[in-house]
């Protein structure tokens, strides 16, 4: 069976997402930091890495960004995993709960609720670590926001389910391996490239893609670390690099490039449900 490596405690929302795609017997590893899930893999002490890319909310999650640039793990596949908050607490404790504990991005997810019941929000380092630290060290009064899994790891209680502020709260996740997907129907294809700083050549690049029909589905810039105000591209296709439009797009951006660095073709997660837009007409009708 394989070994799948992920950030954080046990738990994790990464760790929700790795058993959504792999089913629930699969054997995590967590690690301490994004460094170690690569190193994981490289190593062979893991088969894959889930890495997350970036979050409906917060944005991209540029670590992740700079490390599939540095090193050589090809992308294998994409995960979209709804987050939803929860409320826990050490069994019997609900309707004493005072202060609030987790990563702060989750509690800036869950502002309104906090506020509606008055919680005192206290940062911790992680939302599956507030979790665990807090079946460790049981204390009246405390809850902590995170996933259903961390509940079911630590034996805490739930309190409240789904109380982010946002609906449409989705990590998007890549998965990370040695070698390269399976090609199919729904490929999708992620790269990273630079392009001299000369008028219209960002332009001409992309172009490229647009002459061959090929739909891009994220294009995002990042600083080159080792050349500062120099700027390097993330770019997704709908597509398989070998389809033949798109190795004739990528061969053209070769030329126009100062290099382009293929991540890989790899099987598109299924498209959202209609979750975010009943969300949003809900907003409307209040």
């Amino acid at each position: 069976m394989s070994i799948v490596a992920f950030q954080g405690e046990r738990g994790a929302y990464s760790e929700e997402a790795i058993r959504q795609q792999f089913g629930p017997d699969i054997t995590t590893l967590p690690c301490r930091a994004f460094e170690d899930i690569f190193e994981a893999v490289e190593k062979g002490q893991a088969d894959y890495g889930a890495v997350p890319i970036e979050n409906s909310a917060a944005g991209s999650i540029n670590k992740s960004f700079d490390l599939l640039l540095e090193r050589d793990l090809r992308v294998s596949g994409e995960i979209l995993l709804r987050v939803r908050h929860n409320l826990l607490t050490i069994p019997g404790n609900a309707g004493a709960i005072r202060e609030v504990r987790s990563h702060f991005q989750a509690l800036a997810q869950c502002e309104g609720f906090l506020n509606r019941f008055g919680y005192t929000a206290v940062p911790w380092y992680d939302t599956a670590g507030s979790a665990k630290d807090l079946a460790a060290q049981p204390a009246e009064g405390v809850g902590v926001i995170a996933g259903k899994l961390a509940a079911e790891v630590y034996g805490l209680e739930i309190v409240h389910e789904g109380i982010e502020d946002m609906r449409h709260n989705y990590t998007r996740f890549f998965v990370v391996g040695k070698g390269e997907a399976e090609r199919t129907p729904t490929s999708k294809t992620s790269l990273v490239f630079a392009v001299p700083n000369t008028p219209g050549s960002l332009y001409h690049a992309l172009g490229e893609f647009a002459e061959r029909e090929i739909n891009l589905t994220k294009l995002e810039s990042r600083p080159r670390r080792n050349r500062p105000w120099h700027y390097v591209f993330y770019l997704d296709f709908d597509g398989h690099w070998q389809d033949a439009n798109a190795a004739e797009a990528i061969l053209r951006l070769l030329n126009r490039a100062v290099f382009v660095k293929l991540l890989g073709s790899y099987p598109a997660a299924p498209p959202l449900n209609n979750e975010s837009t009943v969300a949003q007409s809900e907003l409307l009708q209040i």
